[in-house]
């Protein structure tokens, strides 16, 4: 995306640098009123050059030339001469130079300079000088010197705005959870674990490694394990709810057998039937007479013994292909370890940390190791990208992850992540920077009002700035 840049506009719409009063001629003459337009063609240079003071001897002149220099670049632009009485009678007897406009000394006070030159690029920060050369008798040089007039500034200007982070809040305690499914094949209508049976090694191999990493971590205390029971849609609903609570609590017996956890720590909770997972399971697959079929499954009206029967009977052969493909994946057992991390303090520590196990840090910290490194590097924009991967709902997270995207002109990224950054003074100010930085200078402009408005200083800065670069009233 390219920055924002003030260029040349239409040639009557020019650009304008006015300059202060500056002494030439060891204080004897005083160039005043300095102003330079540039349009896309022309450079356009207005000045009074006061010489009431200057008195000159009547054979003495001053030439005066304005110079305008860059790097080994010189543009000379027309001179004008000021001359004591016999050197000008003489100057203007043999008209020595016709380009040249000719004074007198004591009969004019103010000489009003205007120019017009072919702009070219190189003047858009070139140095605007005025040489002076007093010549004597037979045109002897007496003195040559040169007065600064004022530098040129016409490179184009970038909208370069302040990018405002916000400091997360630090977490009093950092509670994270992991997350599991484990399929227990249980024989028909019993409730007892058999270790061996089936998949059930694999199954419950799963929920010892999920605890197993949080209790062996030294930077970890489990706090809760929730085990969640499901019975699929098949049969009556009263015997699948009382398989899905009694085969949930052996679950958890077995746990609490594996690790003697306290009493308190382990939570069960059941449902007879899971309808969610059927539902979903249809509408995302092809399957013939599915939205048919879905009406049946989502009608809540039904009982859902009843709504089972209406399946299993007006649809059989669906109904045969989803008991023997998709029901058996219903009968599962969720389940979720709690646990606090302690918290960092050292920036070493926490970038170690944020390489190996990044889940295990709150966005304060992240937040601590951008602070300590360069802004634009790519470990400095790798932090925002973790942290709102680590907290892909936070505001905060997003918030600064939109902002650091604005920072590298990634623009479809910020606004993806602006979508979730909320409706703080620092998120509308953002909105307003992405809009500005996408041309859309009327609607930056609200937003950055309404920032404005609720009290963000930045926000008012960026309108300044929008208003001096002429892109907005």
């Amino acid at each position: 995306m390219k920055k924002l840049l003030l260029l040349g506009i239409a040639a009557l719409a020019a650009f304008v640098s006015k300059a202060a009063d500056v002494e030439i001629l060891d204080g004897k003459a005083k160039v005043s009123n300095l102003n330079i337009e540039r349009s896309e063609s022309s450079l356009i240079i207005n000045m009074d050059i006061d010489v009431s003071e200057l008195k000159l001897k009547s054979e003495r002149e001053v030439t005066l030339t304005p110079v305008l220099k860059s790097d080994d670049m010189t543009q000379t632009l027309p001179s004008v001469i000021i001359a004591g009485r016999n050197r000008y009678i003489r100057d203007r007897r043999h008209d020595i130079d016709k380009t040249t406009a000719l004074y007198r000394s004591g009969k004019t006070a103010v000489i009003p300079y205007r120019t017009i030159i072919p702009y070219d690029d190189w003047m858009m920060t070139a140095e605007l000088s005025i040489s002076e050369d007093l010549c004597g008798c037979a045109g002897t040089k007496l003195m040559t010197g040169a007065d600064m007039l004022t530098t040129l500034d016409y490179a184009p200007k970038a909208f370069e705005p302040e990018y405002v982070y916000i400091t997360p809040v630090a977490e009093a305690v950092k509670i994270r959870e992991v997350h599991g499914s484990a399929y227990i094949d249980f024989p028909v209508s019993k409730t007892q674990i058999f270790p061996d049976y089936r998949r059930n090694p694999e199954e419950l191999a799963k929920i010892r490694s999920t605890i197993d990493v949080v209790k062996n971590d030294p930077d970890t205390r489990i706090v809760a394990v929730n085990i969640k029971g499901y019975a699929s849609p098949e049969g009556p609903y009263t015997l699948n709810e009382q398989l899905a609570k009694g085969r949930t609590e052996t679950l958890a017996r077995y746990v609490q057998n594996l690790y003697t956890f306290p009493a308190d720590l382990m939570k069960t909770s059941w449902e007879a039937e899971d309808w969610a997972g059927l539902i979903k399971y249809v509408r995302e697959n092809s399957i013939e007479d599915k939205d048919a079929i879905l009406a049946v499954i989502t009608n809540e009206a039904l009982a859902p013994d009843a709504r089972e029967w209406k399946l299993k009977s007006t649809y059989p052969e669906q109904y045969r292909f989803l008991l023997s493909q998709v029901y058996p994946g219903l009968r599962h057992s969720d389940y979720s370890v709690r646990y606090t991390v302690r918290t960092y303090t050292e920036v070493s520590e926490i970038i170690e940390v944020m390489h190996t196990a990044p889940q295990k840090l709150s966005l304060s910290e992240l937040f601590l190791v951008a602070r300590s490194l360069e802004p634009g590097t790519p470990e400095y924009d790798k932090v925002f990208d973790i942290a709102v991967l680590m907290f892909p709902s936070d505001e905060t997270a997003n918030l600064n992850a939109a902002v650091n995207a604005l920072r590298r002109d990634d623009l479809d990224k910020a606004e993806a992540y602006l979508l979730k950054a909320g409706d703080t003074p620092q998120a509308y100010y953002a909105r307003g920077i992405l809009t500005a930085k996408r041309e859309d200078y009327h609607a930056a402009a609200i937003l950055l009002d309404s920032a404005a408005a609720m009290g963000l200083p930045q926000a008012a800065e960026a309108l300044d700035t929008l208003r001096d670069m002429k892109l907005i009233e």
